[in-house]
């Protein structure tokens, strides 16, 4: 208890003041907000974790992509997708999707007992997908925009939403913080499960690198309608057409038309 404790309390501030940030965008019928007006400064952030990622972060990916026997490396990924169901769980329940968490909590119980520790995932042989919520999803869910997008020191890409979501997965839900691990050893064990994550996107941050003519804005737009697939669980809603928008360029294109151009058409 005292361990949660410590937790908790760090955590309630973090919470309040997220709360409060979020009070501004709780309802569905809220102006837009531009997406990236803080381009800038994500831009420095973006630029901050390329220059890490080449330095420090791919070539520690890649070696241990290198070393590690591919069995070893898939029972890794699946023990850290199993600790990952437990937040995933978290959230369905507060987002009010029963059948979802009954099959995520099914989904637990078989990978940590039959499946030694979620080393072996054996839900999916069973029927039993991995879903992928979190608290961010879950504010989307109950009617919070996104605010505007944000890149993190080494986290990436998130919105503001998505940001303050990091708070309760981390503090509260994430099931290593119930344990006996020390800080420095919960420490090490991140370390190695965003290690594994990166290794897996080896190849796919190549295809980056080589399609995207600015790297920043593919990544951005990307992840933006990742998101929001993610958030309306692929059923995002289809753009309402503006008809008067559209009557109003058509009226604005009528008036830039030229007389002369006019006798020209006629003439012809």
């Amino acid at each position: 208890m005292l361990a949660i404790d410590r937790l908790w309390r760090p955590a309630r501030f973090l919470l309040l003041g997220a709360s409060a940030l979020l009070t501004g965008c709780a309802t569905t019928s809220a102006p837009p907000v531009e997406s990236d007006p803080w381009e800038g400064f994500n831009r420095a952030v973006y630029g901050f974790n390329k220059t890490a990622d080449e330095t420090l972060i791919k070539p520690i990916a890649t070696g241990y992509q290198a070393i590690t026997p591919d069995f070893l490396d898939r029972g890794i990924t699946n023990f850290f997708n199993n600790l990952d169901d437990v937040v995933v769980l978290a959230n369905q329940i507060l987002q009010g999707k029963p059948q979802e968490a009954v099959s995520d909590f099914s989904r637990l119980v078989w990978n940590s007992t039959v499946g030694l520790l979620g080393f072996i995932d054996v839900a999916t042989h069973l029927d039993l997908p991995k879903h992928n919520e979190d608290f961010g999803q879950t504010l989307g869910r109950w009617g919070y925009t996104p605010g505007p997008y944000l890149v993190l020191p080494i986290l990436g890409p998130h919105t503001a939403r998505d940001a303050i979501g990091l708070i309760p997965d981390w503090f509260l839900f994430d099931p290593l913080n119930y344990t006996d691990l020390s800080f420095r050893q919960r420490l090490a064990v991140a370390a190695v499960k965003y290690i594994d994550i990166r290794a897996d996107l080896l190849s796919a941050s190549t295809i980056v690198d080589t399609a995207a003519l600015d790297e920043y804005t593919f990544i951005r737009d990307a992840y933006l309608q990742r998101r929001e697939y993610l958030i309306y669980d692929g059923n995002p809603p289809e753009e309402e057409f503006d008809e008067e928008l559209f009557e109003d360029e058509l009226d604005e294109l009528d008036e830039e038309e030229s007389p002369e151009d006019e006798d020209e058409a006629a003439a012809g």
